[in-house]
């Protein structure tokens, strides 16, 4: 039934997840009296920050993942189990996974987040996306593919579509890998593709909101704007892409920015899972938990990360889908797990909020600090950099990123715009025979003479 997981005397925790959250509390019980049991459907810890940078060629697959055993090399409470979870079961204490059913003294979800397209069915089916690391390479494929396209296609229109890029949502990742590939066409592109007009790739950030980066100080906002016209991304404010087929990006019913390249970073969604109460999940599939992050009716599950919703006072829609929130809340949760076995009460948690940073390009980010403290520029640049680097798992990534970084800023050039497994949107298949959503990605063949009604923005 166990998967050939040792019997113990100790209390088993399972957690779900490998991200931030689960792996600081699998790390947080490392003394504990208590046998540790980790799935997840990966074998690695993906540093997710980061992915925009893979998905750019700044960085390789590898600089930002690390082996879950090699992480937990030594511990001798923990044990992992490579699986996907089909459902939980409380009234038994059972996790049912691709790999056999596991049992459970105390379960942890810490599954993070998925992409939320808001029920718009044709971004979901056509549009790409960057929540991991197969995300990132595949549009790192996908981008440089069209690149290769634009040179063949004779159809003015049509390479105007293979060379501009939409990115949707003017948070932190879209603001990112806005800033990212601006500075891409600028510094790399023309070495690699001198046969190309690169004047006529455009980027175009899109946020529905009246300002980017919504959760950060006014003056982030106005300072990340500033950077991004700086580079010649084309923001647009108070709209909201309704729909993607065709190589349209529509704006409205009429107006289209014409675009192969769409990059969806609008939003996400709790990764709840199956068996669950009702009653337990809340607003965008987040699982509700009191200030032990306990779900509520369910003594012995938790939540925590971006899966948890924990409503506070001060955060009375949630707090932040953040890695500072899941990391906190493990080494939280690590103690209180240790409370209940002596039979204490828990203690409530209480949220360090340590600021947000954001980096648009070279020696461009922005810094929000608690007491109304911000800064920019090189600074912040720096900061964000520092904060990054430390936070990377394993020596070998701190390492790599560090060289790559170094390299890339001394030589204005990123060296790995390869197309290692081309990617094809329209090949991907589940093991149902459908699309799977996590690359579903195609949009329907190119039309090149659009009705007369619709406006294309850019060309």
């Amino acid at each position: 039934m166990d998967t050939n997981l040792p019997v113990s005397g100790n209390p088993r925790v399972v957690i779900i997840g490998c991200g931030f959250g689960g792996l600081r509390l699998a790390k947080a019980l490392r003394k504990a009296p208590v046998q540790v049991v980790v799935i997840d459907r990966n074998n690695y810890h993906n540093f997710q920050p980061l992915l925009y940078q893979v998905a750019t060629g700044a960085l390789e697959a590898d600089s930002i993942a690390y082996p879950i055993r090699k992480i937990f090399a030594g511990q001798k409470n923990f044990f992992y189990r490579m699986a996907d979870v089909h459902r939980v079961e409380p009234t038994t204490n059972t996790v049912v996974t691709s790999v056999g059913d596991i049992r459970y003294d105390y379960l942890v979800l810490a599954t993070g987040s998925l992409t939320n397209f808001f029920g718009l069915e044709s971004i979901e089916r056509n549009a790409m996306q960057i929540k991991s690391i197969p995300n990132a390479l595949n549009l790192r494929s996908f981008i440089f593919q069209n690149f290769e396209k634009a040179l063949l296609t004779e159809n003015p229109e049509e390479k105007q579509a293979l060379l501009n890029i939409v990115v949707v949502g003017g948070g932190p990742t879209g603001v990112e890998i806005s800033g990212s590939l601006a500075e891409m066409r600028k510094h790399v592109l023309p070495k690699d593709y001198p046969e190309l007009d690169l004047r006529a790739m455009q980027i175009f950030l899109v946020e529905a909101g009246p300002a980017l980066l919504g959760p950060m100080s006014p003056a982030s906002q106005a300072d990340a704007k500033r950077y991004l016209d700086e580079l010649g991304v084309k923001i647009m404010l108070n709209t909201s892409i309704k729909n993607f087929e065709n190589c349209r990006a529509y704006y409205s019913d009429t107006e289209y920015i014409p675009t192969e390249n769409l990059v969806w970073a609008a939003g996400v969604n709790g990764a709840e899972v199956p068996g669950l109460p009702a009653e337990a999940v809340a607003r965008n599939k987040r699982i509700s938990v009191n200030r032990w992050n306990q779900v509520p009716g369910l003594a012995n599950v938790f939540a925590i990360g971006d899966v948890a919703n924990m409503v506070t006072d001060d955060m009375p829609r949630g707090l932040p889908m953040l890695a500072p929130v899941a990391q906190q809340q493990a080494d939280h949760l690590a103690d209180n797990l240790q409370r209940l076995l002596r039979g204490e009460t828990p203690k409530d948690f209480v949220y360090n909020n340590k600021g947000a940073m954001a980096i648009v390009s070279r020696n461009k980010a922005v810094v929000d600090l608690p007491k109304n403290i911000h800064f920019n520029g090189f600074f912040g640049w720096f900061t964000w950099l520092f904060v990054h680097l430390m936070t990377l798992v394993g020596f070998r990534n701190k390492v790599v990123a560090f060289v790559d970084w170094a390299f890339s800023y001394f030589s204005s050039d990123q060296a790995l715009r390869l197309i290692i497994r081309p990617f094809s949107r329209r090949d991907v298949k589940d093991d149902k025979g459908k699309k799977s959503a996590e690359h579903r990605t195609a949009t329907a063949e190119y039309n090149p003479t659009p009705p007369a009604i619709q406006t294309p923005v850019g060309s």
